[in-house]
């Protein structure tokens, strides 16, 4: 048996030289990629077919993996970043924060505890006081980078729950219960039901829209059972931010949680085309906002913000004999702060691009795509056939086409994808089948636009 076997994969010898030059230069590539397609699945027949199999006792070696990897995997996986991909909530992370993700990967770093790493939690932390800020929050508020928004709104309700807990002594339910939009993200529902809790949805009226009447209402109903109240500010389907201001008049008569879930829209308060909208955001308790989607960082990063972060080190700090040495100061761990215990330091990547570029470029580029979704749906409004659904109140674009069902949608999307012309699923509303642009890549253009609306006539 080879001695050094044992140490060979941790090594820096030719073998790990090569190996990382390998994947630099691959990385290198992709990053400044110009043309780099949209691609599309593949089924997993297909796949084993073509790479066959690549995990054995003695490896195939970095470059054949890598080879897998570029010219079989990558092509079978739709690109996030393409100023084309107009789906769900695209992502567009900036050359300073892909290459950061690099950084943060190659210095093995550990975010969470201070004791393990003071310096980037401090670096994280500046963004989060910086769009604590931003949101109009006092000083002092402050959080943790989690993995997406549905961790974000989780870790959120759970603090809600343990503050309700703290001020009451007796229950008008034998449920907590959370009031939201019947328009809310899912992953509400899904937190509730993690938590094994209520949700008492309040229907809306065209517009979407969240407002005090019925948020009085649900509390009026539910009383003491109510953990939270949660307002959207931008839903993922249409943007549509609600009347977040009214629900936060009525905590001058009601003790209740406000959390304000802005995983895809609230980034637009940083432009000055939008700010006006998010009205009420500054009472919020507590709110996420993901950088992955409209803050160009790369996948995974929500940013979870507490008005009073005590409210989420009190309902998150894990207690364990080896942990002691951490829980027993007033350091400020992450950890604390959210269902998690081991996290990367994934708010590095904004960080550097904010550190970078500085905050104007940011506003700048989510202005673009305000500007864009309002550019387009003038065009749609112009076309015979096609009829918003509603007007963008931030970059989404909901709209329809005259006679069709959602198999005519279906087969469009297809044709659009088996093109490379670009990705748009359809989507729905109230039982009717749409088309949907969700602008946030300021590479996106309106002749892009213009083109995959053509392809409707």
């Amino acid at each position: 048996m080879n001695d050094d076997r044992h140490s060979r994969m941790h090594q820096v010898s030719d073998e790990s030289r090569n190996l990382v030059n390998l994947v630099l230069d691959y990385s290198r590539r992709r990053t400044l990629a110009v043309d780099t397609p949209l691609d599309r699945p593949t089924t997993e027949a297909e796949l084993n077919r073509l790479a066959g199999p690549t995990i054995g006792e003695e490896g195939i070696g970095s470059a054949r993996a890598l080879a897998i990897f570029e010219h079989i995997f990558a092509p079978a996986c739709i690109t996030t970043d393409h100023p084309k991909y107009l789906s769900f909530i695209p992502s567009a992370p900036t050359k300073a924060a892909i290459a950061f993700d690099l950084v943060v990967s190659a210095s093995a770093l550990y975010g969470g505890s201070w004791l393990e790493g003071a310096g980037v939690i401090h670096a994280e932390n500046e963004v989060l006081t910086w769009l604590a800020g931003e949101f109009g929050l006092p000083a002092g508020a402050g959080g943790v980078f989690v993995q997406g928004g549905t961790i974000g709104n989780l870790s959120a309700l759970v603090a809600a729950r343990e503050a309700r807990k703290a001020t009451t002594t007796a229950r008008s339910s034998d449920r907590w219960v959370i009031v939201c939009s019947a328009e809310a993200h899912s992953s509400i529902a899904s937190a509730a039901e993690v938590m094994d809790v209520d949700v008492a949805p309040v229907v809306t009226g065209e517009d979407g829209r969240l407002r005090a009447p019925g948020v009085r209402a649900a509390l009026e109903e539910h009383g003491d059972a109510v953990i939270a109240v949660v307002a959207t500010a931008g839903t993922t389907n249409f943007g549509t931010i609600d009347d977040i201001a009214s629900i936060a008049e009525l905590k001058e008569e009601f003790d209740f949680w406000l959390h304000v879930d802005g995983a895809y829209g609230l980034a637009g308060m940083l432009s000055p085309l939008a700010r006006h909208r998010f009205a009420g955001v500054e009472a919020a308790d507590s709110l996420v906002v993901d950088p992955h989607k409209w803050l160009f960082a790369p996948f995974d990063a929500c940013a979870l913000i507490y008005r009073d972060p005590t409210s989420g080190r009190r309902a998150h700090t894990q207690r364990a004999e080896y942990l002691d040495t951490l829980t027993e100061t007033d350091d400020w761990s992450p950890s604390d702060y959210a269902i998690q215990l081991t996290r990367r330091p994934r708010g590095l990547p904004l960080w550097f691009s904010l550190a970078s570029y500085g905050a104007q470029t940011y506003r700048e580029a989510i202005s673009h795509s305000i500007e864009l979704a309002r550019e387009i749906a003038s065009e749609i409004r112009r076309r015979p056939g096609l009829r918003l659904v509603r007007e963008p109140e931030l970059s989404v674009v909901v709209f329809e086409r005259d006679g069709w069902e959602r198999a005519d949608y279906d087969r469009w999307s297809e044709r659009l994808l088996d093109d490379q012309r670009a990705f748009v699923v359809p989507s729905s509303h109230r039982g009717r089948p749409n088309a949907r642009f969700a602008i946030v890549n300021p590479l996106t253009t309106f002749d892009d636009l213009v083109d995959i609306l053509d392809t409707m006539e």
